[in-house]
């Protein structure tokens, strides 16, 4: 399991907007890392493996003055498929081995190739289908995708396993305010997160994310 960051300020609820807040959030899930605490990530380093942009993948309009080079999603598949070739090959050896096909996964996963990323998990999950941090993972893909219907299928698939997965709840409240514009239910499903985690480290920005969810609706209770 990987190990919560530190929160960033002292006291989130008075220095974070709303706007940050959600900002975060999401970019979270793209990543794998919720708001620096719901560790979607629990797969291990192996699972998410980084992408080390080589000089001849590097577009040439780098930025002047020592600046990072711009890296295209073309650019990052091509070395994303550099990367898990070696892997690819022994998935095709050992095709029952779904700690394998999750290493791919996540290397797809953090170049931004959601559908292939999408497809190993799903592959690993057919092998080891109770397997809850790789279905929050796979979930993450499917909502960057565009699809939220399945990318929240996935989430209530994980919370059958267990309903008190932090992670699950977390991202499918956001996945029902921003990808459903259901802020009802994204509430709902706060509120749940906030009554069996009482002492929950982020709890100051979950109620943030609340509140946020409410004023939409015009609920002040």
């Amino acid at each position: 399991m990987a190990t919560p960051s530190k929160p960033v300020a002292a006291n989130p609820s008075a220095e974070w907007s709303t706007q940050q807040v959600y900002v975060l959030a999401l970019v979270s899930l793209l990543v794998g890392l919720s708001v620096g605490y719901f560790f979607l990530g629990r797969i291990g380093s192996q699972g998410r493996a980084q992408i080390q942009p080589s000089r001849s993948a590097a577009n040439p309009s780098a930025i002047p003055g020592g600046g990072h080079p711009q890296i295209t999603l073309e650019q990052m598949k091509q070395m994303a498929d550099v990367q898990a070739s070696t892997l690819i090959e022994k998935s095709k050896a050992d095709p029952k081995n779904a700690g394998i096909l999750v290493q791919i996964g996540g290397i797809y996963q953090a170049s931004h190739q959601f559908k292939e990323a999408t497809d190993y998990f799903d592959r690993a999950l057919k092998i080891d289908p109770k397997n809850v941090p790789v279905r929050t993972q796979m979930a993450s893909c499917l909502y960057y995708s565009g699809d939220v219907d399945g990318a929240i299928s996935q989430l209530n698939q994980v919370l059958k396993y267990n309903s008190n997965d932090v992670n699950s709840l977390f991202n499918l409240g956001v996945m029902k305010y921003q990808g459903k514009k259901d802020p009802a239910g994204a509430i709902a499903i706060w509120q749940q997160l906030l009554k069996n985690n009482p002492n929950l480290d982020r709890k100051s920005i979950v109620e943030k994310m609340i509140a946020d969810a409410k004023a939409s609706t015009g609920t002040k209770n």
